[in-house]
């Protein structure tokens, strides 16, 4: 549930990102780093696809690396030294032309703040019933963990959620509570529907 949002400082030391989370998701200067990749499985595609974009000045030879965990050998074979997964970049294509639909980067990003601003608002309005982990100025926008002022209302939360239709809001294993992920494809009507489920159960428990 935390989100960089801004780059560290790094001077000449290059800086490597997993942005796996939110790839595509909003606009990022690649320019700013050696390299960034992400998994497909968030907001590009299917699982099974990882996208890499690397400074070529950011490449070197190690001799001590398996060819298949070194980058080269993808880049002189043009991403076919092994079978590629064609239908995940099938897929992968498809979700870019969706993306164009909705505005590119830009448009994207603008909806998806809205959804994150939607869900947090609602958090900070229940006066402590519901809380979150991250600092205000370092919250995902893509993650929203957040727990209840109590365990066993936790629970009661869970079941009366998943049998309202919200599936996956059970908290990451490591961390507990409770977890919307509000991913690109994720529609604001679904946030609009969690926050008037959350809304109700406050005023129900609270």
């Amino acid at each position: 549930g935390v989100q960089w949002q801004s780059e560290p400082q790094t001077d000449d030391v290059p800086l490597v990102a997993d942005v796996s989370s939110d790839m595509l998701s909003r606009e990022i200067d690649v320019s700013k780093y050696g390299m960034i990749y992400g998994g497909a499985q968030k907001n590009l595609g299917p699982s099974g696809v990882t996208v890499v974009i690397i400074r070529r000045d950011f490449l070197y030879p190690k001799d001590s690396l398996p060819k298949m965990l070194d980058y080269h050998t993808h880049i002189s074979k043009e991403s076919l030294f092994n079978t590629p997964n064609t239908f995940g970049i099938y897929i992968i294509t498809l979700v870019c032309d969706w993306l164009e639909e909705q505005g590119g980067l830009r448009g994207i990003a603008t909806l998806n703040s809205a959804k994150a601003k939607l869900l947090y608002d609602s958090i900070d309005a229940s006066d402590g019933f519901y809380y979150g982990h991250a600092d205000r100025e370092s919250r995902s926008v893509m993650n929203v963990p957040f727990r209840l002022k109590d365990a066993e209302l936790e629970k009661q939360f869970i079941a009366e959620a998943a049998d309202a239709g919200f599936v996956g809001i059970k908290g990451h294993r490591d961390v507990g509570g409770l977890r919307a992920s509000i991913y690109n494809a994720q529609p604001r009507q679904a946030v609009e529907a969690l926050v008037d489920f959350m809304t109700e159960f406050v005023k129900r428990c609270g």
